[in-house]
């Protein structure tokens, strides 16, 4: 970590550490806004495969979303989800393969990531998102989602129904979003003490307790077929949330554990883009 940001850490932890003396409340709200609002976005230059693409627009609540299609004469579609701070340019070596095997491709930046427009962004929102897009460019049966994406995607397929015959890939994905709050309180050295109340706030905001926005608890509801790739080094979603999905033993469920490419290396690793295809 450089100087810079370990200077604007230790701000951080400061500033939370004194707020949650004043107000739980709103240090908790503090803490919740920088937990759906990604640091980083990617707005590089786009590879030439995205500028060949047909450009994709559209509105989805306040949110002006930018997307890209390939191959797009072709009835069975395949949607790619990122994650968390990431972009579908980073996705771009699924998209030669797909279309080789006959699909059209689709693509979109969340909102608040790379090129579409907004600030922040939470699960529901990613999972109203998918929705959207299901009903604007749909009928889709074929997913590819990783992380954040792949949380998104299980809540939206846990409500649609006869989805039988789809087929989702699930790249490290964010199973446990109490996880993810347990890494933002260690990250930023929150008290234990403001725990409860932001707890409370996303059960107010979300209409669940941070234990429903859970790919494991929603797996049950899931029956679309499902490739399941993590990996053991993963620092990001930890195997060991993985591994209470693979003990229910859903048929539905096929697993794929992985060494040594951890949380964003797994998705670029030429086998693991081969066995994806494969399974589409």
């Amino acid at each position: 970590m450089s100087f810079a940001k370990k200077l604007a850490l230790h701000y951080i932890r400061t500033k939370f550490k004194i707020l949650s003396r004043v107000s739980k409340r709103k240090a908790a709200e503090q803490a919740f806004e920088l937990f759906c609002t990604p640091q980083y976005r990617n707005k590089k230059d786009l590879p030439q495969l995205f500028k060949e693409a047909e450009s994709l627009q559209f509105q989805f609540h306040d949110y002006d979303v930018q997307g890209f299609r390939w191959n797009g004469d072709v009835s069975e579609k395949v949607l790619i989800l990122h994650g968390f701070e990431s972009s579908i340019v980073n996705f771009d070596r699924y998209v030669k393969p797909l279309v080789a095997e006959g699909y059209c491709v689709i693509g979109f930046d969340a909102p608040a990531h790379g090129r579409s427009s907004g600030k922040m962004i939470n699960v529901l929102i990613y999972k109203e998102f998918v929705d959207a897009i299901q009903q604007k460019y749909g009928p889709v049966r074929r997913f590819i989602a990783h992380s954040f994406g792949g949380l998104a995607i299980s809540l939206a397929l846990e409500e649609w129904k006869d989805t039988e015959t789809y087929k989702a890939v699930l790249i490290a994905p964010a199973t446990e979003t109490s996880t993810a709050v347990d890494y933002l309180f260690s990250v930023l050295g929150l008290p234990h003490s403001l725990r409860e109340e932001f707890e409370k706030l996303i059960t107010e905001k979300g209409g669940n307790p941070t234990q429903w926005f859970s790919i494991a608890r929603a797996a049950e509801h899931i029956k679309a077929q499902v490739l399941w790739l993590h990996d053991k080094d993963d620092d990001m979603t930890p195997v060991s949330d993985v591994e209470p999905v693979i003990k229910k033993g859903y048929p539905n469920f096929r697993f794929h554990i992985t060494e040594g490419l951890g949380h964003r290396r797994i998705y670029r690793d030429n086998a693991v883009v081969q066995e994806i295809v494969n399974f589409l």
